[in-house]
């Protein structure tokens, strides 16, 4: 049995297109559908791998004062770990909030805290493909997700590995300049 459109009409012009178009949807309706089955069972979720833990400093802001003794570089160490390991939106916004204490308790300047903050809130969302987002250190895609008994073990072993190796190499102070003397021949 033919199936009508009687709403459908269609320009002069278009008349063998929007004739196409019918054919395909009888054609389609007319095709014998398969018996419905049992939903397929997936298997069962495995956790995800947790990359090691890696650390660049603050990423797009300066590790310490270009003058003065200022230096915040542990600060985004943790703050670093908190990110690599993600989990939900409350936990993002809390080690944000550790970042913007730890920054204003090193440097006594609320207003660097306050900064770092702002930045970290506008561009550490996990959808952003970065190196630096939150949940690093999980496939890309994760979002904002609770970590599963599983996962907290894996993030935990891999902290710990990473505390027992000293302290983050990316924190140490660059050497000083040559003296005037060293520089003389």
């Amino acid at each position: 049995m033919p199936i009508a459109f009687p709403s459908l009409r269609f320009p002069a012009r278009g008349v063998v297109a929007g004739a196409a178009l019918l054919m395909q949807a009888h054609f389609a309706l007319a095709q014998p559908q398969p018996a419905p089955s049992a939903p397929p069972t997936e298997p069962p979720k495995q956790a995800a791998v947790l990359a090691p833990f890696t650390s660049d400093g603050c990423s797009l802001f300066p590790d310490r004062a270009p003058v003065g003794n200022a230096d915040w570089c542990t600060c985004c160490v943790e703050h670093d770990i908190a990110y690599w390991r993600g989990g939900t939106a409350e936990e993002r916004e809390q080690a944000d909030q550790r970042l913007r204490a730890c920054v204003t308790n090193k440097t006594g300047d609320q207003t660097l805290g306050e900064t770092m903050y702002l930045g970290v809130r506008a561009g550490g969302g996990p959808y952003f493909l970065t190196w630096y987002r939150w949940g690093y250190g999980w496939p890309y895609g994760r979002g904002y997700q609770a970590l599963s008994a599983e996962e907290r073990a894996q993030a935990d072993r891999l902290e710990r590995e990473y505390r027992a190796a000293g302290a983050p190499s990316v924190c140490k102070k660059p050497d000083a300049s040559p003296s005037v003397e060293q520089g003389k021949r």
